[in-house]
């Protein structure tokens, strides 16, 4: 293996001269610099990165900490997205990726913290855990440089999809196509549904709209086959929805087979809207009217958010960064007479 001292010898130059020019340091010409960086590629010269975690008390290694209840892992359509936005991100900047499994040898389980301490992580990123496990409250607790995505802790940054804003815009563009019955098949319980519930409520009321109890009801995200019972509840009910909202567009799959079976079409019988923007939705025809979030900006600054704290700790407060994502029309909600002359 070629060594800087291999490259000195060459070069008829000193250790330390190499070493400063590959490092880039602005002490020495820019002529040698250049000279000793290209006897070091021509040489095969690999820097020991042991040495620069030596030297720097870093491993450059992010842990990403990601579990779904629905166990998709990483065949998750929104958070696969994010997360390899995360990835990029922190390739740029000369970081790698691990993933926290707890289990490091065999059958051997580790706490995420043991882990995280096992594998020396620089910082760490949380998305769709249960943000209430005692092992994720252990992590949160410790010393290590940490976002989330989609919750929010005291003293922890976070990067937020604006769920409420994100709400509103989705049922407003429906209450302007004439709907005045909107249903909404909520996720199961967390903080993105409770921000994602609670606009549902609060722009129905802004808009003058009576939400009878039935009309909202829960299934799992990604559960394709609870959202199938809860859309034939609703279909069944003696004054059906004119529009139904579903937890996210891989569940309105389950929903889009019950309103089938049941004889009915859309958005000529009764109208849908998914939420997250993945890629299917817009496949199916109708495309799906849903709300797309930006899975890309999410991971970017996920990425660099960390980063800042890994590299500034002194200086970077804990902060939240709130993304907007945006209204895709596509064509499951029907306008209807009700809209004309009405604002």
């Amino acid at each position: 293996m070629v060594s800087i001292k291999d490259i000195s010898v060459v070069c008829g130059v000193s250790v330390a001269t190499v070493s400063k020019a590959l490092n880039n340091y602005k002490d020495i010409g820019e002529e040698t610099k250049a000279r000793i960086c290209q006897t070091a590629r021509e040489m095969g010269y690999v820097p020991n990165f042991a040495s620069k975690v030596l030297k720097t008390n870093r491993t450059y290694n992010l842990g990403v900490l990601f579990k779904d209840a629905a166990q998709s892992g990483l065949t998750h359509d929104y958070f696969s997205y994010v997360l390899d936005s995360f990835k990029e991100t922190a390739e740029d900047k000369g970081y790698d990726i691990t993933f926290i499994n707890g289990r490091v040898t065999g059958n051997n389980r580790m706490r995420y913290l043991e882990h995280c301490k096992y594998r020396r992580f620089d910082g760490v990123v949380m998305a769709c855990v249960d943000f209430y496990d005692p092992e994720v409250l252990e992590l949160i607790r410790s010393d290590i440089p940490l976002v989330t995505i989609d919750h929010v802790y005291n003293n922890r940054s976070t990067v937020i999809s604006d769920n409420v804003k994100g709400m509103r815009d989705l049922v407003q563009y429906i209450y302007r196509m004439g709907h005045r019955r909107i249903a909404y098949i909520h996720g199961t319980d967390s903080a993105v549904t409770q921000r994602r519930l609670s606009s549902f409520y609060k722009t129905c009321e802004d808009l003058g709209l009576e939400v009878p109890p039935e009309y909202v009801r829960e299934a799992a995200y990604r559960d394709t086959t609870r959202a199938w019972i809860r859309t034939m509840e609703l279909l069944r009910l003696k004054e059906r929805p004119t529009c139904i909202l579903y937890p996210d567009d891989f569940a309105y799959i389950g929903g889009l087979n019950a309103i089938t079976e049941s004889g009915l079409k859309v958005p000529d019988d009764i109208s849908t809207a998914g939420y997250d923007g993945i890629a299917l939705g817009k496949y199916l025809a109708p495309p799906l009217t849903t709300l797309e979030q930006d899975t890309r900006r999410l991971g970017m600054e996920a990425a660099n958010m960390l980063i800042n704290i890994i590299e500034h700790p002194k200086t970077t407060l804990a902060d939240q960064i709130l993304v907007e994502g945006r209204l895709f029309e596509g064509g499951s909600v029907k306008r209807l007479p009700a809209a004309d002359g009405e604002q």
